[in-house]
């Protein structure tokens, strides 16, 4: 017998759809912007490499509430006291409008299928001490913001609506 897929924060959404797609509706009905799973563009590109873990916050669920939906659904044992991701989403004391000194619109970007993540992290590293780079994207990009912080940056997750996220990152 086949063991499926067991759903943890770490499971990125790709692998899920694969090991069940029938969770893909359930998915889009509790966090609308996955509807963009659609494309497969996106699913072959972003699902690859967003976790559960860092979707939940996109559809401003926590992580433990996410898991455990789509673990009831497929008939898995309830988690619990699961991490959530804590993206920064109130403005911040270092954040000054005339201190942004580069700004990438990634949509274009990811709309062709492209990976923004590495011109990103080369321009993060680039910035001086108190410079701010905006990124603009139609979705909360996770793993994008985990890889900045992890080179010590500051970041700050505007949604200015459903399909539109600014997301500046400071060092």
């Amino acid at each position: 017998m086949e063991t499926k897929l067991i759903i943890s924060p770490k499971t990125k959404v790709f692998e899920l759809l694969e090991a069940y797609p029938e969770l893909e509706q359930l998915l889009i009905d509790a966090i609308p912007t996955f509807s963009k799973l659609k494309n497969p563009v996106l699913r072959n590109t972003v699902a690859r490499i967003t976790t559960l873990q860092q979707a939940a916050p996109i559809g401003g669920m926590k992580t433990e509430e996410l898991i455990n939906m789509l673990r009831k659904a497929v008939g898995q044992d309830h988690l619990a006291d699961l991490p959530d991701t804590g993206f920064i989403t109130i403005q911040p004391a270092w954040f000054r409008e005339d201190k942004i000194a580069k700004t990438l619109d990634a949509r274009e970007m990811l709309n062709a299928g492209e990976h923004p993540v590495s011109q990103v992290l080369a321009e993060v590293k680039q910035l001086k001490e108190g410079q701010i780079y905006l990124v603009i994207t139609p979705f909360l990009p996770a793993p994008m913001i985990e890889k900045a912080s992890s080179l010590n940056a500051l970041h700050w997750v505007n949604q200015i609506d459903d399909e539109l996220y600014y997301i500046y990152f400071c060092k």
